[in-house]
């Protein structure tokens, strides 16, 4: 299975990564933290994050990161920011 994400599927990845930052940030938690309480590496939740890469990543990476962040995975797809 290719890790290369559908350019269609592309926006949709980066907006989640801002979520996530922002919800993160909205917190106080830094990405160390976060990335610990998601059970992932720090380096994998930054290329999440980051805008200008495009990471596809696991439904089980997605649930660990709304738990660690109390919020429901569905929030999380469903939210939008509000520009």
């Amino acid at each position: 299975m290719s890790k290369e994400v559908e350019f269609k599927n592309r926006d949709r990845f980066i907006q989640l990564g801002l979520l996530i930052a922002t919800y993160r940030k909205m917190r106080g938690l830094s990405q160390d933290q976060l990335a610990a309480e998601a059970h992932i590496s720090r380096s994998h939740l930054s290329s999440i994050e980051a805008p200008n890469i495009v990471r596809s990543f696991s439904v089980e990476v997605l649930y660990n990161l709304a738990d660690a962040l109390n919020l429901k995975a569905g929030d999380l797809l469903n939210a939008s920011l509000k520009q």
